[in-house]
């Protein structure tokens, strides 16, 4: 039976041949939760159990609300610290950064496995060919107990993608002109899967980018097939073995096909992610606060792409530029090369790792009125703070450039 990657990964975690269409039970090889759906979770398991079914299987991280931002925070995290004390899981707390960075750079997802988290972007991982992603906490809560979770094994809808991207293109203006074709509902409960040569001389920062935003069209999960950038990225992180894995020829009946050198920068006007033009049609815009960071655009690489429009500029008068490394780990990669200075020189406020504003918790929301442009995955009434406030989302060239002008602004023209 020709199977789709995705396909192949549920019918390893079931143990029996499977295909689209099909209702499984099937084995979790990871749960991730943080301090947003955490709780919720945790009151799950404990009406069903005391003990999580294996704990060397769950991750926990901190990254929505890092610091505490209020008593209410602060006890949550409380809470789920002594969860994790007592069920021996490892928590990686306040330190390293956004959960979805983390759970990558420290080698807690593998190509094959199927990975679930408490949070819907969690899809990000399928940039190692992993099915990975979100569910609710309710849903986590069972699966933590359990082990397991009911799927209905999703169609494939692949994208072709191949070409150059062009100066100051980069993948988040790829997956934002998908989104935009496709539109929000256009790949509902399907694996998206990214192909073509494209993606595939994309490295694992840049595919990350654009699997975290398959939900952002209704897909069930992002998927890349791993290959010879997923077997590096993996043996730095001193991980070994075969993954070789791919669709069957002829297995995937619905292929969207895209020319990379066709691509412009994009943006995501308000208040809808498929809502989305090229930048020249909103090019003079004007812009309160520019936020670089989030699960979507907060990686050594795309600080880098800001960093090479703001040195030696300054941050117009009038804009707040935040910018938050994805991790811990990502920033002091821009600590050493120099990154931050040049964001500090610029005027930029740069924050420690976590979320930030992009879910309007943490720091940075948005007043009434105010209009923020965004490297993050969503721009949704109240996403970022005041639901009289409006969000658009770009890439990080495109957000260095805004910054510098005042106003949006085709990064090309820097």
């Amino acid at each position: 039976m020709e199977q789709t990657i995705s396909e192949k990964i549920f019918s390893k975690s079931v143990g029996r041949a499977v295909k689209a269409g099909d209702f499984v039970e099937a084995a979790i090889d990871v749960a991730m939760i943080h301090d947003i759906t955490g709780p919720l979770a945790v009151k799950t398991l404990y009406e069903i159990t005391d003990r999580v079914w294996d704990p060397t299987k769950v991750i926990m991280l901190f990254d929505h609300q890092v610091p505490a931002d209020s008593i209410d925070a602060a006890v949550n995290h409380l809470e789920l610290r002594k969860f994790a004390k007592r069920q021996g899981i490892l928590n990686y707390d306040v330190q390293e950064g956004v959960c979805h960075q983390v759970m990558v750079e420290k080698g807690h997802v593998l190509p094959g496995e199927l990975v679930i988290g408490a949070d819907s972007h969690t899809c990000t991982y399928g940039a190692l060919g992993a099915f990975a992603t979100g569910v609710g906490s309710t849903d986590m809560g069972v699966a933590l107990a359990s082990g397991k979770l009911w799927f209905k094994v999703p169609e494939t809808l692949a994208f072709d993608i191949n070409g150059r991207l062009e100066r100051r293109v980069s993948a988040k203006d790829l997956i934002l002109t998908i989104v935009g074709d496709i539109g929000i509902n256009g790949a509902t409960y399907q694996a998206c899967e990214f192909g073509g040569d494209t993606v595939k001389h994309m490295d694992i920062a840049n595919r990350m980018t654009v699997c975290n935003m398959a939900i952002e069209m209704g897909g069930k999960t992002g998927i890349i097939a791993p290959d010879e950038t997923t077997a590096t990225f993996l043996e730095e992180r001193a991980i070994g073995g075969d993954f070789t894995l791919r669709s069957d020829d002829d297995a995937i009946k619905i292929v969207r096909r895209y020319a990379a050198t066709e691509m412009v920068p994009m943006v995501a006007k308000p208040h809808q992610v498929d809502n989305v033009v090229p930048v020249t049609d909103v090019v003079g815009q004007h812009i309160d606060q520019v936020f670089i960071g989030s699960c979507t655009n907060g990686r050594y690489e795309d600080l880098k792409a800001a960093a090479e429009l703001l040195e030696g500029e300054t941050v117009a008068r009038g804009v707040r530029l935040i910018i938050i490394p994805a991790s811990r780990t990502e920033y002091q990669k821009a600590l050493k090369t120099g990154l931050m200075d040049i964001f500090t020189d610029s005027g930029a406020l740069v924050e420690a790792p976590c979320c930030g504003p992009c879910m309007g918790g943490s720091f940075g929301i948005l007043g009434p009125g105010e209009v923020g442009l965004s490297t993050s995955n969503r721009n949704f009434v109240g996403r970022q703070g005041s639901p009289a406030a409006s969000v658009y989302l770009c890439s990080p060239a495109t957000a260095a450039a805004s910054a510098i002008d005042g106003v949006i602004t085709d990064p090309r023209s820097h």
